[in-house]
């Protein structure tokens, strides 16, 4: 992955700006564009055979949604841009799937850059880049690959419920957006749920080096989601400023609820990344007190055989006017005593709560 990400950006490195260049890991995808063409009585619901067809959707009275999957194709992206008269450095970043989320306000488009964050079926964490321009009547959206988040915004549009169908291309937007930041509330459910089943295992003393990895894994998860979702306070908060037509006033009032949504979303992210951080000290002292167990039991095993140790050693020297040597049952005795101070130092210590 990181090689990968190395020679995609020496690739770029001494090209002229504007130069669209597909940044990411999936280079062999096809080309998918779907289209809903509506307003509030007519839908319109169709796949592209190639991205000339999506030409004809820019001066309709209709609202379009024309979503493009597959940024590997930028030829075909650019012929898009031209058409749409998008800026190369826009066409740029939409091939640069290492964008951090934001907002640029241009004359006839507003152009959008975020992060669809989501678990595979293999529950691995997955970023893909995503990529909005709005004009007056469309909208644009670009990802990485197929698979999105937007199936509930399609049922709406099909179905006619809701607003979307009888509002313009900002509130369209709008939804697209709102249907990623809910996405968002899924994931940290999700994290949630494995932060407690950490701490469960911590509890149950089931500490191992797999268990501090998966700690160690899942704040790097968090660390990466926080740098996808931090920005994009600022892409709504600047939504909802802009002072652009493109964007009215009874959106502005949807975009003020979805900031709402994002700062919530945030402080769910800060919550669980100090709840991770305070898991990392739990087992840092798990292992501490398992150390400190281990090390009281040797300390009393050792504390019972110095004396033992020391009547042994008495008696063992070299010295023929021991007075207990020539005894008879010297040896017996001495034994007895060996095993009374044993027993009364295991009483002690079991009075004292040390076993």
């Amino acid at each position: 992955m990181k090689k990968a990400s190395s020679s995609q950006a020496a690739i770029k490195t001494g090209l002229a700006p504007g130069t669209i260049v597909y940044v990411g890991n999936k280079a062999k995808k096809d080309l998918f564009i779907d289209v809903f063409d509506y307003n509030k009585d007519y839908l319109d619901e169709k796949q592209l055979k190639n991205i000339e067809e999506a030409f004809t959707y820019e001066n309709k009275e209709t609202i379009t949604w024309i979503n493009v999957n597959g940024l590997n194709h930028v030829n075909e992206i650019e012929k898009l841009g031209k058409d749409f008269e998008l800026h190369p450095l826009i066409l740029e970043d939409i091939a640069n799937t290492k964008q951090r989320p934001k907002l640029e306000e241009h004359e006839e488009y507003i152009f959008v850059v975020l992060k669809m964050i989501y678990f595979d079926q293999e529950q691995n964490l997955k970023f893909e880049n995503i990529s909005f321009i709005q004009g007056s009547n469309y909208v644009l959206s670009f990802q990485e690959a197929d698979g999105d988040v937007f199936d509930s915004v399609r049922e709406r549009l099909r179905n006619s419920k809701g607003r979307v169908r009888s509002q313009g291309a900002d509130f369209l937007l709008y939804v697209l957006m709102d249907a990623i930041v809910d996405n968002y509330f899924n994931l940290m459910e999700v994290m949630g749920e494995k932060i407690e089943e950490l701490e469960e295992n911590l509890f149950e003393e089931k500490s191992n080096n797999d268990l501090i990895q998966e700690i160690h894994n899942l704040k790097r998860e968090i660390l990466r989601i926080r740098r996808a979702v931090y920005p994009l306070r600022e892409v709504v908060n600047g939504m909802d400023k802009v002072e652009t037509s493109l964007v009215t006033e009874k959106t502005q009032l949807y975009l003020r609820d979805l900031y709402d949504h994002v700062i919530q979303v945030s402080e769910s992210i800060d919550i669980q990344r100090e709840l991770i951080w305070s898991l990392m000290d739990m087992y840092m002292t798990t292992i501490s007190n398992r150390m400190n167990e281990v090390m009281k039991v040797l300390t009393i095993m050792a504390t019972i055989f110095i004396p033992l140790t020391f009547i042994a050693g008495v008696y063992g020297m070299n010295f023929e006017n021991i007075p207990e040597l020539k005894f008879q049952y010297g040896y017996f005795v001495l034994w007895g005593v060996m095993v009374v101070v044993f027993l009364g130092m295991l009483y002690y210590f079991k009075r004292r709560e040390w076993l």
